[in-house]
């Protein structure tokens, strides 16, 4: 079978698993299920876990490898790509407007899965033969769900991930990288893939407490400066932001009627793309994130929990809410390529919006660098989480000759022309979330009754480890929890 072939299959495959019938309402239906278990906790607590993630940025603990602050860019550098430029064009290319509607609603549950997801991973977190923390629904959903289903869980999301980690993590990422380099500054594909392979292994070869020092400073600048750049031009375009508002609550009921060349939709269609593309970039239920969150120094699973609730609101509610208002405000959405005189394409969507939102070639270069440093920055969240997957398969034996082979694929993103790697990566990102999100309901009890239970004395998340220990003594979780973080666990 020739490679058409198979990206043919992988396509259809793709298409079924997050279709409207499978991963899509399953992915909305877990968030919206967790959200009322767990009493709008994302609504309720932003506000405390914004101040702990931000401002605190770490607890007074030793254990974990790096700071709540640190796990938390470590999930951004790898969710804040992009899906955060290119997703959401093409989320309003086929599904107009009302898209964007649809990527908040997403946003908006998606938190209580974010939250609870992290949350199993501090819980059942162990130490690997080096003594780092290793965790996430490779480790949770084993020891959370003790029986034969609850390992073949496991199992089947450490493979998954494992395999997607190539894909949306390294080697488009990689292409993005030096296809742009290409374009913007006519740098040939393999220097730019030798000095990001360099660059890539560098960081790798000193593990998570590397990548935290690097995506702490990176993921911050990169994050800021796409922003201020996009208000920048909202603010220009002030008079225009009641219209684009009014556009995306009334389209997300009614869809999009067709015009010049714009793929006309329908709701279902604005429906679809919305949560999907909306959950493609903040990965809430896929297991990924997570797997830094157990990395964590914290005092309790409920903390670092509410903490990385946070990188979904900052990536969907601000990052993705500015691309798309500034392709709404614009008019990139509908703009035609008087060449050909249908729409102009998804990838060059963002990039037109914020060339003709700031004054001179600033959009192109926003645009650019943007993508640049988002790309960068999730190869290194990915290697991580593929990192810890395969330590959960081999043992942490087979931990650095991940890290070279992982470093030695980006070369070949850089140049390689790719194609049938998109198909595959949709697919093996939607495959690694369903075992996921069949944990998440069935652990979904025991996420409940351990929040309510730290909640009722520390809402404020405020409590010393001292005031911790004190009113927690005693509870069966928080022993179970005490014993996980002196767990070895050398071989898989």
């Amino acid at each position: 079978m020739d490679l058409t072939g198979l990206e043919t299959i992988l396509d259809q495959i793709g298409s079924i698993v997050w279709g409207p019938f499978l991963l899509i309402p399953l992915l909305l239906g877990t968030g919206v299920y967790l959200t009322f278990r767990l009493g709008g906790i994302q609504f309720i607590r932003l506000g405390a876990a914004l101040r702990l993630g931000l401002l605190k940025r770490s607890d007074d603990t030793e254990e974990g490898d790096i700071s709540q602050f640190q796990a938390l860019t470590t999930a951004m550098a790898a969710t804040v790509g992009t899906g955060n430029i290119v997703g959401v064009a093409t989320a309003l290319a086929v599904g107009g407007p009302g898209a964007l509607f649809w990527m908040w609603v997403t946003a908006l549950v998606g938190m209580a899965t974010k939250y609870s997801e992290a949350f199993l991973a501090v819980r059942f977190r162990v130490n690997d033969a080096a003594g780092e923390k290793s965790g996430g629904p490779q480790y949770y959903l084993q020891r959370g769900i003790p029986n034969g289903f609850g390992k073949l869980l496991a199992l089947s999301f450490a493979i998954f991930a494992t395999i997607a980690c190539f894909g949306i993590g390294n080697l488009t990422q990689g292409n993005a990288i030096a296809t742009n380099l290409e374009n913007s500054f006519s740098i040939p594909l393999w220097i730019s893939g030798v000095v990001l392979t360099a660059m890539t292994f560098i960081v790798l070869v000193g593990g998570i407490k590397s990548i935290g020092r690097v995506t702490a400073t990176l993921v911050p600048v990169m994050v800021i400066f796409y922003v201020l750049s996009a208000l920048f031009i909202l603010g220009v375009n002030i008079s225009m932001v009641p219209a684009a508002f009014g556009q995306i609550f009334g389209q997300a009921f009614t869809g999009t009627s067709a015009v010049g060349g714009f793929l006309g939709s329908s709701l279902i269609i604005a429906v679809q793309f919305g949560v999907a593309r909306g959950l493609f970039s903040n990965e809430s239920g896929l297991g990924s994130a997570p797997i830094a969150a157990a990395s964590a120094q914290t005092n309790h699973p409920v903390r670092q929990g509410l903490v990385s609730m946070t990188q979904t609101f900052i990536d969907t509610i601000i990052v993705v809410s500015c691309t798309g208002l500034v392709i709404i405000t614009t008019g990139a959405w509908n703009e035609i390529d008087p060449a050909t005189g249908e729409q102009i394409s998804a990838g060059l969507m963002t990039a037109s919006a914020f060339s003709h939102g700031l004054p001179g070639v600033w959009g192109h270069w926003v645009v650019t660098v943007g993508l640049l440093l988002f790309a960068y920055s999730t190869i290194l969240g990915w290697a991580y989480y593929g990192e810890r997957n395969i330590e959960r398969l081999f043992g942490r034996g087979g931990v650095m000759p991940f890290r070279v082979f992982f470093s030695l694929v980006v070369y070949v993103g850089c140049t390689t022309r790719l194609g049938i790697v998109w198909s595959l990566s949709d697919v093996m990102n939607g495959l690694m979330a369903l075992p996921n999100l069949i944990g998440l309901l069935l652990l979904s009890g025991l996420i409940a009754r351990e929040t309510r239970l730290y909640l009722k004395h520390d809402p404020k998340l405020e409590a010393t480890r001292e005031e911790i220990e004190a009113f927690m003594d005693h509870d069966p979780g928080w022993e179970e929890w005490k014993k996980n973080e002196r767990t070895a666990v050398h071989n898989p």
